[in-house]
């Protein structure tokens, strides 16, 4: 446990370090990522998102600005009245850009599964087949660039469970998958700080799917 800590710890410092030459660009990613916790329709969506654009512009070599703005797209396709495939296009466009940036990063390969996801759950009987093994292939690569991920290992579960439930066969894979992710959601928790500006959504999600497998 504590060389779990450790190693989280870390790389939290090495990111922060990294970072820290650049205070301007650190500033307006808070400013946006608070910005985004606090999203409440459709048109607040497209603001702070073009808002993480107009940073990711300025900083052309980071690819935490278009993570954001693509994982903005993919919520709102979820959550309100848009135009879902064209939505869940526009993510993966920003979501192809950041991985040029960053090609054997764990976050950014499994936020592509999940606007992969996102186009299956529109339509899964007719894009089920084609898109299922391709976003189960990428949180099965993330999940192998970051076993510690929370997010790739909750994702993972989502579509295990989903497909659990449309084939109508067991849910114990996904549970035991979910259940892993809230101890990895716990352990990130350890080394966030107000600073922390890298990915930590989804513990939320996987507690109420948890739930269901309760």
């Amino acid at each position: 446990m504590k060389k779990l800590i450790l190693t989280f710890a870390l790389s939290f410092l090495w990111i922060s370090l990294s970072m820290a030459s650049d205070p301007a660009f650190e500033k307006a990613m808070k400013k946006q990522i608070i910005a985004m916790d606090q999203i409440a329709n459709a048109e607040q969506s497209k603001e702070v998102a073009n808002g993480f654009l107009r940073i990711a512009e300025a900083k052309s070599e980071e690819w935490l600005p278009l993570y954001y703005a693509g994982l903005i797209h993919i919520e709102a396709a979820f959550r309100f009245e848009v135009n879902k495939d064209q939505y869940l296009d526009q993510a993966l466009e920003y979501i192809d850009k950041a991985e040029k940036l960053a090609p054997a990063n764990s976050e950014v390969t499994a936020l592509k599964g999940y606007a992969i996801m996102g186009k299956i759950s529109l339509d899964p009987a007719s894009r089920g087949q084609n898109l299922s093994p391709q976003a189960m292939q990428l949180f099965g690569k993330a999940i192998n660039l970051d076993r510690e991920n929370p997010r790739a290992l909750y994702l993972m579960a989502q579509m295990e469970y989903g497909m659990a439930q449309f084939f109508g066969s067991g849910t114990d894979k996904a549970c035991g998958m979910v259940r892993l992710s809230l101890e990895q959601f716990e352990k990130e928790e350890s080394i966030i700080t107000e600073d922390y500006i890298l990915p930590k959504w989804g513990k939320r999600s996987a507690q109420q799917m948890m739930n269901n497998c309760n």
